[in-house]
């Protein structure tokens, strides 16, 4: 399998990259470092799995995948509480990062299924 033609790395990426596209100018360098880091670690994780030799393996690195992209929505409900983020970015952001859990738990059922 190859990760770069998985829709949910593509679309896990492009959120990554609109993420540190829209918050590059913030003054607040810890909430955007972790913002940022946990957005890259989804389409990192989903890459560095579905690489993985064993099918444990690979569910693991999308659970952790899994576990980053709600920890990145976290932020995200955040940083549009504290005026980091405009309201409609978050709210688009959010609605993403829902649909892409759910590709996640789908791709993760797939390979658990081969344990």
């Amino acid at each position: 399998m190859n990760f770069e033609k998985l829709d949910v790395w593509k679309r896990a990426v492009k959120l990554s990259a609109e993420i540190y596209k829209t918050t590059s100018q913030l003054n607040d360098y810890a909430f955007r470092s972790q913002l940022t880091r946990s957005g890259l670690s989804v389409p990192s994780n989903i890459a560095e799995g579905v690489c993985r030799d064993s099918f444990k393996e690979k569910s693991r690195f999308i659970d952790i995948a899994r576990a980053s992209l709600a920890e990145a929505r976290t932020q995200i409900y955040i940083g549009s509480e504290v005026g980091y983020i405009e309201r409609e970015v978050a709210l688009s952001w959010i609605a993403e990062s829902k649909e892409l859990a759910a590709m996640l738990t789908s791709l993760k059922n797939r390979f658990d299924s081969e344990i």
